[in-house]
């Protein structure tokens, strides 16, 4: 079979098993069967397959029917233009947590603290955009710590990035110039209604804290102070109903310069706050 045939057959595959955006899922995995980059299967197409191809195509095929996420698949997903190994115990990073990235940049830090790392996305990206900040990633997830710490490893980042089961900031020591996090904060209402590949095939630890979503912010707000140096930064992914409510916990906290960010859809998708001097 040829390439081309093969990337026929798989988008009828997804399509006839209701997969938004087929085509490209199906260039994606196809790609992957291959041993190919994605920008790189056009020039391939008229290529008959190699042995075992068929056979890793259809495997890949029938977890994406099942709604399991295209990077879980691959085990590979591009976040700020690095790749990341994104496994079932980890979010698969989004384009919309670029936003922090981008307002964490606007600043410089020398030392970062992030809550709640799971692959260590945002981490390893501020430490790679910044050679000279090191950098410490929690989760209270070992599996998710694991992959961070491979991820740091893989980016050639592992000396200047350490990780530490924790909840929050128990144990936490020292003190940071910036802190940021993704914390879980999708309500318990809201979770019926996520896509199948979200709901069925990411930690719902990492998704929700249950009730209104909002009891991360609250114990972030109430230790942030306590671990930041004076005129810290402080930044926040939310949900994009969120803004409002999350400012306002800062800000009885004492926190001062509170932005509300929005994405690069216009939704408020990151909140920052800047610590008063101690």
């Amino acid at each position: 079979m040829r390439a081309q045939d093969a990337l026929r057959f798989a988008v009828r595959r997804l399509a006839d098993a209701g997969i938004p955006d087929a085509a490209r899922d199906a260039r994606h995995l196809l790609a992957f069967a291959m041993g190919l980059a994605a920008d790189r299967l056009t020039l391939h197409l008229p290529d008959d397959l190699a042995p075992g191809v068929e056979e890793r195509l259809e495997a890949a095929l029938a977890a994406r029917a099942a709604r399991q996420p295209v990077a879980q698949i691959t085990g590979r997903r591009l976040f700020w233009g690095r790749a990341f190994r994104v496994t079932r115990d980890t979010l698969d990073p989004r384009p919309e947590t670029e936003t922090l990235i981008a307002a964490a940049l606007e600043r410089p830090f020398s030392r970062v603290l992030d809550l709640g790392t799971g692959t260590g996305a945002i981490l390893l990206t501020l430490l790679a955009e910044r050679p000279q900040a090191s950098g410490l990633g929690t989760d209270i997830s070992p599996a998710a710590l694991a992959v961070a710490q491979g991820n740091a490893v893989a980016l050639g980042l592992a000396p200047r990035a350490a990780f530490q089961t924790a909840d929050w900031f128990d144990a936490i020591s020292g003190s940071f110039d910036l802190i940021v996090s993704n914390p879980p904060y999708i309500a318990a209402a809201e979770m019926p209604g996520l896509a199948p590949e979200v709901r069925e095939w990411e930690p719902h630890l990492a998704l929700t804290p249950g009730g209104d979503g909002l009891s991360p912010y609250r114990s972030i707000a109430a230790g942030a102070a306590g671990r930041l140096t004076p005129g810290g930064r402080l930044l926040l992914e939310i949900g994009p109903t969120q803004g409002v409510a999350v400012a306002a916990l800062l800000a009885a906290a004492g926190f001062g310069t509170i932005t509300i960010h929005p994405d690069m859809d216009g939704r408020d998708r990151v909140v920052s706050a800047t610590c008063a001097a101690k």
